[in-house]
């Protein structure tokens, strides 16, 4: 019995072009967590404002020099993919930059996190295994369910889960103003795309 041949296209992971542009503007370093914060806000309000996905924004960041490695933005819609949360496409990057799938390697220097919104389920898992050492969040998952996105299952101390694989947890940095790009994305009538309609 023969296996029939099915066609597919390959899969490719891409920023939309607009992000280059705005980084290539910004500064080389970033300080403090709220500068981080802020960057990674700005860029879920332009993944909006350029219609290339959801009200999400994240960055891969080394601690040692303070310098952007690798932002992520929403890209579920643009993709078609459910798994391109901002997170994993920061991660996604940041490896492919570092050349490991691991940013906690030996001889690497220690990375952080930085999303506009806590992670999901499926953002958690894939926190703990890709070698960062921080995790630093805006908005809270509360505020993101709010406008009616599904944050999946995830233990209620996820905090502490993450904690003893040794990835220490901020949270409520700029929440307010990730929280309100959350807001005005479902105020402007951006498409909330839980798998199922979270059923």
């Amino acid at each position: 019995m023969s296996i029939p041949s099915i066609p597919f296209q390959p899969f490719r992971l891409e920023l939309p072009g607009w992000i280059t542009e705005y980084l290539m503007q910004q500064q080389e370093t970033y300080p403090t967590r709220e500068a981080r914060m802020d960057l990674v806000t700005t860029l879920a309000r332009l993944n909006i404002q350029f219609g290339t996905g959801g009200p999400f924004g994240a960055g891969i960041f080394r601690l040692d020099t303070q310098q952007l490695v690798a932002p992520g933005v929403n890209l579920v819609l643009w993709s078609k993919s459910s798994i391109a949360h901002a997170e994993i496409v920061a991660i996604m990057m940041a490896q492919q930059a570092a050349g490991s799938h691991d940013l906690g390697a030996i001889g690497f220097p220690p990375h952080e996190l930085v999303t506009s919104c806590e992670p999901c389920g499926m953002c958690l898992g894939a926190i703990s295994w890709s070698g960062v050492q921080q995790v630093v969040c805006g908005a809270r998952g509360s505020d993101a369910e709010a406008v009616g996105f599904d944050e999946g299952p995830k233990p209620a101390d996820w905090i502490t889960e993450l904690e003893q694989r040794g990835i220490t947890v901020t949270r409520d940095i700029g929440r307010t103003n990730a929280a309100a790009v959350l807001q005005r994305y479902v105020q402007n009538g951006g498409e909330v795309y839980n798998g199922r309609q979270g059923l």
